[in-house]
Protein backbone atom coordinates (compact mmCIF):
# COMPACT_ATOMS: atom_id res chain seq x y z
CA UNK A 1 0.00 0.00 0.00
CA UNK A 2 1.44 4.01 -0.89
CA UNK A 3 4.87 4.21 -2.14
CA UNK A 4 7.88 2.56 -0.36
CA UNK A 5 10.55 5.09 0.82
CA UNK A 6 12.85 2.96 2.98
CA UNK A 7 16.28 3.20 2.80
CA UNK A 8 16.28 7.03 1.94
CA UNK A 9 16.58 8.23 5.09
CA UNK A 10 16.91 7.73 8.61
CA UNK A 11 13.72 8.54 10.85
CA UNK A 12 13.95 10.15 13.61
CA UNK A 13 12.83 7.89 16.74
CA UNK A 14 10.31 8.97 19.41
CA UNK A 15 8.83 8.06 22.48
CA UNK A 16 5.27 8.03 22.70
CA UNK A 17 6.04 11.25 25.66
CA UNK A 18 7.61 13.48 22.99
CA UNK A 19 4.14 13.83 21.10
CA UNK A 20 2.65 15.35 24.31
CA UNK A 21 0.38 18.20 23.38
CA UNK A 22 0.67 17.58 20.01
CA UNK A 23 -2.74 17.53 17.37
CA UNK A 24 -2.42 15.09 14.56
CA UNK A 25 -4.63 13.69 12.05
CA UNK A 26 -4.41 9.75 11.68
CA UNK A 27 -4.94 8.28 8.58
CA UNK A 28 -8.46 6.05 9.58
CA UNK A 29 -8.70 3.44 7.10
CA UNK A 30 -4.92 2.89 7.05
CA UNK A 31 -4.58 2.57 10.78
CA UNK A 32 -8.19 0.52 10.76
CA UNK A 33 -6.67 -2.53 8.31
CA UNK A 34 -3.59 -2.30 10.99
CA UNK A 35 -5.99 -2.95 13.81
CA UNK A 36 -7.78 -5.75 11.63
CA UNK A 37 -4.85 -7.81 10.71
CA UNK A 38 -2.95 -7.21 14.10
CA UNK A 39 -5.87 -8.02 16.50
CA UNK A 40 -6.80 -11.72 15.95
CA UNK A 41 -6.74 -14.99 17.86
CA UNK A 42 -4.11 -17.25 17.56
CA UNK A 43 -5.28 -19.55 14.55
CA UNK A 44 -5.60 -15.82 12.95
CA UNK A 45 -9.57 -15.63 13.45
CA UNK A 46 -11.03 -12.09 14.05
CA UNK A 47 -12.48 -10.87 17.24
CA UNK A 48 -16.20 -11.15 16.91
CA UNK A 49 -19.26 -10.99 18.96
CA UNK A 50 -21.72 -13.37 19.26
CA UNK A 51 -23.54 -13.09 16.21
CA UNK A 52 -20.10 -13.28 14.44
CA UNK A 53 -19.48 -9.65 13.31
CA UNK A 54 -15.73 -8.90 13.44
CA UNK A 55 -14.75 -6.35 16.70
CA UNK A 56 -10.83 -5.99 15.79
CA UNK A 57 -11.39 -3.02 15.01
CA UNK A 58 -13.59 -1.80 17.88
CA UNK A 59 -11.24 -2.83 20.43
CA UNK A 60 -8.05 -1.25 18.64
CA UNK A 61 -9.96 1.91 18.17
CA UNK A 62 -10.77 1.89 21.94
CA UNK A 63 -7.12 0.78 23.47
CA UNK A 64 -5.37 2.50 20.62
CA UNK A 65 -6.78 6.01 21.16
CA UNK A 66 -7.15 5.63 24.88
CA UNK A 67 -3.26 5.19 25.13
CA UNK A 68 -2.84 8.10 22.65
CA UNK A 69 -4.79 10.25 24.59
CA UNK A 70 -3.55 9.42 27.85
CA UNK A 71 -0.11 10.46 25.95
CA UNK A 72 -1.43 14.11 26.12
CA UNK A 73 -2.00 13.58 22.22
CA UNK A 74 -5.13 14.73 20.33
CA UNK A 75 -6.22 12.81 17.31
CA UNK A 76 -8.43 13.06 14.46
CA UNK A 77 -9.09 10.87 12.29
CA UNK A 78 -9.97 11.10 8.43
CA UNK A 79 -11.41 8.88 6.40
CA UNK A 80 -11.48 8.09 2.84
CA UNK A 81 -13.84 9.21 0.40
CA UNK A 82 -14.57 8.39 -2.81
CA UNK A 83 -10.94 6.66 -4.69
CA UNK A 84 -9.78 8.12 -8.02
CA UNK A 85 -10.40 6.33 -10.88
CA UNK A 86 -6.58 5.42 -11.91
CA UNK A 87 -6.95 3.22 -8.33
CA UNK A 88 -9.26 0.64 -9.66
CA UNK A 89 -6.07 -1.30 -10.57
CA UNK A 90 -4.76 -1.43 -7.44
CA UNK A 91 -7.83 -2.30 -5.32
CA UNK A 92 -8.44 -5.11 -8.28
CA UNK A 93 -4.93 -6.86 -7.16
CA UNK A 94 -5.83 -6.04 -3.35
CA UNK A 95 -8.80 -7.57 -3.67
CA UNK A 96 -7.27 -10.62 -5.76
CA UNK A 97 -4.12 -11.23 -2.77
CA UNK A 98 -7.27 -10.95 0.14
CA UNK A 99 -9.17 -14.12 -2.07
CA UNK A 100 -5.62 -16.11 -2.45
CA UNK A 101 -5.32 -15.28 1.33
CA UNK A 102 -8.74 -16.81 2.25
CA UNK A 103 -8.21 -19.94 0.08
CA UNK A 104 -4.52 -20.62 1.40
CA UNK A 105 -6.21 -19.89 5.23
CA UNK A 106 -8.65 -22.45 4.23
CA UNK A 107 -6.32 -24.64 3.20
CA UNK A 108 -3.91 -23.86 6.26
CA UNK A 109 -7.03 -24.80 8.57
CA UNK A 110 -7.26 -28.32 7.00
CA UNK A 111 -3.84 -28.91 7.57
CA UNK A 112 -3.58 -27.79 11.02
CA UNK A 113 -1.05 -25.48 10.28
CA UNK A 114 -1.50 -22.28 13.30
CA UNK A 115 1.69 -20.56 12.16
CA UNK A 116 0.36 -20.43 8.40
CA UNK A 117 -3.12 -19.68 9.65
CA UNK A 118 -2.54 -16.46 11.27
CA UNK A 119 -0.13 -15.42 8.68
CA UNK A 120 -2.71 -16.13 5.94
CA UNK A 121 -5.76 -14.68 8.04
CA UNK A 122 -3.68 -11.30 8.76
CA UNK A 123 -3.51 -10.83 4.61
CA UNK A 124 -7.48 -11.12 4.25
CA UNK A 125 -8.25 -7.77 6.22
CA UNK A 126 -11.43 -5.86 4.59
CA UNK A 127 -13.33 -2.67 5.45
CA UNK A 128 -17.14 -3.25 5.09
CA UNK A 129 -19.43 -0.70 5.22
CA UNK A 130 -20.70 -1.93 8.44
CA UNK A 131 -16.92 -1.30 10.01
CA UNK A 132 -16.47 1.68 8.21
CA UNK A 133 -19.62 2.64 9.96
CA UNK A 134 -19.23 1.35 13.87
CA UNK A 135 -15.72 2.80 13.44
CA UNK A 136 -16.70 6.34 12.76
CA UNK A 137 -19.44 5.84 15.51
CA UNK A 138 -17.14 4.68 18.61
CA UNK A 139 -14.62 7.39 17.73
CA UNK A 140 -17.20 10.00 17.61
CA UNK A 141 -19.39 8.89 20.62
CA UNK A 142 -15.49 8.80 22.21
CA UNK A 143 -15.19 12.57 21.77
CA UNK A 144 -12.73 12.44 18.55
CA UNK A 145 -12.91 14.40 15.63
CA UNK A 146 -14.25 12.20 12.66
CA UNK A 147 -13.27 13.99 9.11
CA UNK A 148 -13.91 13.02 5.71
CA UNK A 149 -11.77 13.36 3.22
CA UNK A 150 -13.02 14.15 -0.43
CA UNK A 151 -11.11 11.08 -1.84
CA UNK A 152 -7.55 10.18 -0.24
CA UNK A 153 -7.45 10.90 3.52
CA UNK A 154 -3.58 11.02 3.40
CA UNK A 155 -4.08 14.14 1.24
CA UNK A 156 -6.78 15.78 3.53
CA UNK A 157 -4.43 14.88 6.68
CA UNK A 158 -1.59 16.62 4.71
CA UNK A 159 -3.89 19.60 3.85
CA UNK A 160 -5.02 19.88 7.49
CA UNK A 161 -0.78 19.98 8.33
CA UNK A 162 -0.20 22.30 5.58
CA UNK A 163 -2.37 25.00 6.90
CA UNK A 164 -1.47 24.02 10.61
CA UNK A 165 -4.61 22.85 12.10
CA UNK A 166 -2.97 19.63 13.41
CA UNK A 167 0.90 19.37 13.98
CA UNK A 168 1.47 15.84 11.71
CA UNK A 169 -0.13 13.48 9.50
CA UNK A 170 -0.03 10.06 10.77
CA UNK A 171 -0.07 6.88 8.54
CA UNK A 172 2.21 3.67 8.17
CA UNK A 173 2.30 4.90 4.46
CA UNK A 174 4.78 7.40 3.06
CA UNK A 175 2.02 8.68 0.48
CA UNK A 176 1.65 11.50 3.18
CA UNK A 177 5.18 13.37 2.04
CA UNK A 178 4.08 13.31 -1.48
CA UNK A 179 1.23 15.34 -0.44
CA UNK A 180 2.78 17.83 1.08
CA UNK A 181 2.10 17.06 4.52
CA UNK A 182 5.50 18.88 6.42
CA UNK A 183 5.62 16.10 9.21
CA UNK A 184 4.82 12.28 8.82
CA UNK A 185 4.29 10.56 11.95
CA UNK A 186 4.77 6.61 11.47
CA UNK A 187 4.02 3.60 13.42
CA UNK A 188 2.09 5.94 16.27
CA UNK A 189 -0.82 3.04 16.95
CA UNK A 190 1.31 0.01 16.61
CA UNK A 191 4.19 0.23 18.82
CA UNK A 192 5.96 -2.62 20.82
CA UNK A 193 6.75 -6.40 19.33
CA UNK A 194 5.33 -6.98 16.24
CA UNK A 195 5.26 -10.45 13.94
CA UNK A 196 7.13 -10.41 10.85
CA UNK A 197 4.32 -11.26 8.74
CA UNK A 198 6.00 -15.09 7.12
CA UNK A 199 8.25 -15.25 9.87
CA UNK A 200 8.39 -16.29 13.46
CA UNK A 201 10.35 -13.59 14.17
CA UNK A 202 9.15 -10.51 16.06
CA UNK A 203 10.80 -6.91 15.74
CA UNK A 204 10.90 -4.03 17.75
CA UNK A 205 8.34 -1.01 16.43
CA UNK A 206 9.16 2.33 17.23
CA UNK A 207 7.53 5.78 16.48
CA UNK A 208 9.03 7.20 13.49
CA UNK A 209 9.40 10.96 12.84
CA UNK A 210 10.11 11.97 9.47
CA UNK A 211 10.32 15.84 9.21
CA UNK A 212 9.83 16.61 5.29
CA UNK A 213 12.29 19.54 4.92
CA UNK A 214 15.19 17.52 6.24
CA UNK A 215 14.47 14.78 3.64
CA UNK A 216 14.04 17.09 1.05
CA UNK A 217 17.41 18.52 1.79
CA UNK A 218 19.33 15.21 2.83
CA UNK A 219 18.46 13.50 -0.39
CA UNK A 220 18.65 16.57 -2.69
CA UNK A 221 15.72 16.59 -4.87
CA UNK A 222 12.47 18.57 -3.69
CA UNK A 223 9.08 17.65 -3.39
CA UNK A 224 7.62 17.65 -6.89
CA UNK A 225 10.81 15.62 -8.31
CA UNK A 226 9.44 13.14 -5.41
CA UNK A 227 6.41 12.61 -6.86
CA UNK A 228 8.07 11.98 -10.34
CA UNK A 229 10.43 9.59 -8.48
CA UNK A 230 7.55 7.68 -6.97
CA UNK A 231 5.74 7.73 -10.38
CA UNK A 232 8.97 5.52 -11.95
CA UNK A 233 8.92 3.16 -9.40
CA UNK A 234 4.88 2.58 -9.15
CA UNK A 235 2.43 4.13 -7.46
CA UNK A 236 -1.46 3.19 -6.26
CA UNK A 237 -2.01 4.89 -9.39
CA UNK A 238 0.12 3.25 -11.42
CA UNK A 239 2.53 0.20 -12.18
CA UNK A 240 5.87 2.28 -12.58
CA UNK A 241 8.61 1.24 -14.62
CA UNK A 242 10.22 -2.46 -13.34
CA UNK A 243 13.68 -2.82 -11.75
CA UNK A 244 13.41 0.93 -10.78
CA UNK A 245 13.51 1.17 -6.81
CA UNK A 246 13.97 4.40 -4.52
CA UNK A 247 18.00 4.01 -5.08
CA UNK A 248 17.89 4.20 -9.27
CA UNK A 249 14.76 6.41 -9.19
CA UNK A 250 16.61 8.86 -6.80
CA UNK A 251 19.69 8.45 -8.92
CA UNK A 252 17.85 9.04 -11.82
CA UNK A 253 15.85 11.87 -11.42
CA UNK A 254 18.57 13.37 -9.79
CA UNK A 255 20.69 13.03 -13.15
CA UNK A 256 17.90 13.95 -15.59
CA UNK A 257 15.82 16.64 -13.30
CA UNK A 258 12.44 14.88 -13.55
CA UNK A 259 10.20 12.82 -15.17
CA UNK A 260 9.51 13.16 -18.48
CA UNK A 261 13.59 13.66 -19.45
CA UNK A 262 13.82 10.33 -17.48
CA UNK A 263 11.44 8.78 -19.90
CA UNK A 264 13.25 9.70 -22.34
CA UNK A 265 16.63 8.34 -21.59
CA UNK A 266 14.93 5.25 -20.93
CA UNK A 267 12.72 5.38 -24.26
CA UNK A 268 10.04 4.33 -21.48
CA UNK A 269 6.44 5.85 -21.32
CA UNK A 270 4.06 5.86 -18.21
CA UNK A 271 0.12 6.55 -19.08
CA UNK A 272 -1.24 9.03 -17.29
CA UNK A 273 1.99 10.50 -15.76
CA UNK A 274 0.36 13.89 -15.88
CA UNK A 275 -2.96 13.15 -14.20
CA UNK A 276 -0.54 11.05 -11.59
CA UNK A 277 1.40 13.77 -10.51
CA UNK A 278 -1.41 15.98 -10.50
CA UNK A 279 -3.14 13.82 -7.82
CA UNK A 280 -0.40 14.13 -5.41
CA UNK A 281 0.31 17.85 -5.93
CA UNK A 282 -3.15 19.59 -6.52
CA UNK A 283 -5.77 16.69 -4.46
CA UNK A 284 -9.18 18.01 -3.70
CA UNK A 285 -9.35 19.19 -0.08
CA UNK A 286 -12.26 19.68 1.92
CA UNK A 287 -12.21 22.90 4.67
CA UNK A 288 -15.44 21.53 6.20
CA UNK A 289 -14.10 19.80 9.39
CA UNK A 290 -14.08 20.50 12.78
CA UNK A 291 -11.60 19.42 15.32
CA UNK A 292 -12.99 20.09 18.50
CA UNK A 293 -13.18 17.16 20.77
CA UNK A 294 -15.97 16.74 22.75
CA UNK A 295 -16.77 14.40 25.82
CA UNK A 296 -17.55 10.83 25.69
CA UNK A 297 -20.80 9.86 25.36
CA UNK A 298 -20.85 7.46 28.09
CA UNK A 299 -24.63 5.97 27.22
CA UNK A 300 -24.16 5.69 23.11
CA UNK A 301 -20.29 4.18 24.08
CA UNK A 302 -21.76 1.70 25.98
CA UNK A 303 -24.33 0.53 24.20
CA UNK A 304 -22.60 0.13 20.69
CA UNK A 305 -19.62 -1.74 22.45
CA UNK A 306 -21.51 -3.85 25.31
CA UNK A 307 -25.29 -4.36 24.43
CA UNK A 308 -24.88 -4.69 20.14
CA UNK A 309 -21.13 -5.89 20.49
CA UNK A 310 -20.63 -8.02 23.74
CA UNK A 311 -17.67 -6.51 25.14
CA UNK A 312 -17.31 -6.10 29.40
CA UNK A 313 -19.12 -2.75 30.37
CA UNK A 314 -16.63 -3.04 33.55
CA UNK A 315 -13.70 -2.98 30.88
CA UNK A 316 -15.07 -0.24 28.50
CA UNK A 317 -16.04 1.62 31.50
CA UNK A 318 -12.41 1.60 33.06
CA UNK A 319 -11.19 2.62 29.45
CA UNK A 320 -13.37 5.54 29.46
CA UNK A 321 -12.47 6.56 33.05
CA UNK A 322 -8.98 6.50 31.86
CA UNK A 323 -9.70 9.35 28.72
CA UNK A 324 -11.94 11.29 31.20
CA UNK A 325 -9.38 11.32 33.71
CA UNK A 326 -6.52 12.49 31.01
CA UNK A 327 -8.68 14.91 29.10
CA UNK A 328 -9.31 16.83 32.64
CA UNK A 329 -5.77 16.44 33.43
CA UNK A 330 -4.72 18.27 29.92
CA UNK A 331 -7.49 20.69 30.19
CA UNK A 332 -5.83 21.81 33.77
CA UNK A 333 -2.17 21.64 32.23
CA UNK A 334 -2.87 24.05 29.96
CA UNK A 335 -5.12 26.52 32.13
CA UNK A 336 -2.03 26.08 34.28
CA UNK A 337 0.43 27.14 31.17
CA UNK A 338 -2.11 29.75 30.47
CA UNK A 339 -1.62 31.71 34.03
CA UNK A 340 1.82 31.49 33.72
CA UNK A 341 2.08 33.02 30.26
CA UNK A 342 -0.10 36.08 31.89
CA UNK A 343 2.27 36.97 34.18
Amino acid sequence: MGVNLTGLTEPKNLEMADLKGKTIAIDAYNTIYQFLSIIRQPDGSPLTDSQGRITSHLSGILYRTANLIESGISPSFVFDGIPHALKKDTISERRARREKAEKEWEDAKEEGDVKKMFSKAQQTSRMTPEIKETSRSLLSYLGIPVIDAPSDGEAQAAYMCIKGDVWASASQDYDSILFGAPTLVRNMTITGRRKIQGKDQYKDVKIELIECSDLFSEIGITREQLVDMCILMGTDFNKGIQGIGPKKGLKLIKTYGCLENVMKHLNEHIENYEEIRNIFLGSDYSDDYDLTTNDVNIDRTCELMCEEHDFSKERIMSVIKRIEDSRKAEDARKKQRSLFDTW
